[in-house]
């Protein structure tokens, strides 16, 4: 039975089917579906599609959980390129299974929340990676400078499904609940070539149900490493645990290693699983630096500076077609949204934003000077912009140029200018960290976290 976090045994309330088939829950697990906006399962139904007839779809759906009929579609496989290199396989379940998924988890979570352990982060209300982060930090401020990283490898696609249930009957009395659970877990999966494969382990990502099915799991790790008196942070599969010296660090590896392939059944990865010191270690797109002097340094990895560069370029190639606007707006959101996670980095960081910022310009520069065109053209739109016509025809006209080599002369950077792209919207990291660093950091901890760092 999940334990409380004061260690003792937690009696969750009941967790019923008529709580799940509940129209309000339905209604409410609906809308959930809906603002995620996500895409059509095998079946190719739209949430457009199940809105225009909402109320008898949910009245369908309320009565085949009640009186058993109910029965889970099909899951498409959908890969998405991961951070670190490879593909992550996705599952799409249909727009009605997810409803029914969502109205599971809404019964479901509050109680498993009640029991969770107060350091794991991902997929929590209340919780995130920041929250994740401020944590580790104290862990670190408090000595424990070495960090066992442990990845699990494939770990969604590796769940035990036998295991999974047993942790689940220990809590959920209602078998029709625990039926429509194993149906979800062994839905079949339909590939992107169409062939149909059978589902006999794992938790596939992309449903709504998968992130409480995973944190349910792993409570078990927590639960041991709290036993074991070890200070650590987990977010979703991501687990540190932080000690005192390269030595103890050694020895936790190797009995966590053991713990989780004997006792949870699933498999360490052991390439990528360290025991080093923080700073040489990416734990959320974040490095950590513990200074001599006792604070501690919140800086962007490299692998994450690199694939924002990526991006970057791939959001404003030079034979963009469209309106440099449009281009902006796209390249807006990318950085607003980056910024808003990372903006939790050290000032020390703001010179390289700077940089970030002004490669970017340049690129919008010679993407303008390309979509002009002939230097004729480029000459007249500079002097537009109140370029002297004599600095103008020299720079533009001295030699045979690339359109990224013009994109740097004089002429075109005093018309391009940083305040020409800010009237047309740019957003510069440089400009908006300070704001969304404060933001960030006036969130503290849980109350709960708070009293246990």
């Amino acid at each position: 039975m999940p334990k409380s976090p004061e260690g003792k045994s937690n009696a969750l309330s009941p967790m019923t089917m008529e709580e799940i088939a509940n129209d309000a829950n339905l209604r409410r697990a609906f809308r959930n579906v809906a603002a995620n906006r996500g895409a059509p399962g095998p079946d190719r139904q739209t949430i457009a599609e199940v809105r225009e007839n909402l109320d008898e779809c949910l009245e369908k759906i309320g009565q085949s959980l009640l009186n058993g009929t109910y029965r889970a579609g099909d899951v498409r496989r959908v890969w998405i390129p991961k951070a670190s290199g490879g593909q992550r396989g996705l599952g799409v379940p249909n727009v009605v299974d997810r409803i029914v998924q969502q109205a599971v988890h809404q019964v479901l979570s509050p109680q498993y929340e009640k029991a969770f352990h107060e350091w794991s982060y991902g997929f929590r209300p209340g919780r995130g990676a920041h929250t994740a982060i401020k944590q580790a930090m104290l862990h670190l401020r408090a000595g424990y400078d070495w960090v066992v990283d442990i990845d699990l490898e494939k770990f969604f696609d590796k769940v035990n499904h036998d295991r999974l249930m047993s942790r689940l009957e220990q809590s959920i009395a209602d078998r029709r609940v625990l039926s429509l659970i194993r149906q979800m877990l062994v839905a079949k999966v339909v590939m992107p070539d169409g062939v149909v494969v059978a589902t006999e382990r794992g938790t596939p990502q992309g449903g709504p149900l998968s992130p409480l099915l995973s944190n349910i799991v792993l409570d078990e790790l927590d639960r041991e490493l709290e036993a074991r008196g070890h200070r650590f942070v987990r977010y979703a599969d991501d687990c540190n645990v932080y000690v005192r010296s390269e030595r103890a660090g050694q020895r936790v590896m190797a009995s966590l290693e053991s713990f989780i392939e004997k006792r949870l059944r699933l498999k360490v990865n052991q390439e990528k699983s360290k025991v080093a010191k923080p700073q040489t270690r990416t734990f959320l797109g974040l490095t950590l630096h513990r200074l001599k002097s006792g604070p501690v340094r919140v800086l962007v990895a490299d692998s994450s500076w690199e694939r924002l560069r990526q991006r970057l370029k791939a959001l404003t190639p030079r034979n963009w077609g469209q309106s440099v606007d449009d281009c902006i707006q796209r390249v807006n959101v990318l950085l607003r949204g980056w910024l808003g996670y990372f903006a939790i980095c050290d000032e020390k960081h703001h010179p390289r934003m700077d940089r970030i910022d002004g490669h970017l310009r340049r690129r919008l520069r010679a993407l303008l000077l390309k979509q002009w065109k002939r230097k004729r053209h480029i000459v007249n739109r500079l002097k537009q912009m109140g370029v002297p016509a004599p600095l103008t025809h020299v720079d533009v006209h001295a030699r045979r140029r690339s359109w990224w080599a013009l994109s740097k002369v004089r002429a075109v950077c005093r018309g391009l200018n940083n305040e020409y792209f800010e009237r047309r919207g740019l957003y510069a990291l440089h400009a908006h960290w300070r704001g969304n660093h404060e933001r960030i950091w006036d969130i503290g901890l849980p109350p709960r976290v708070r009293q246990g760092g």
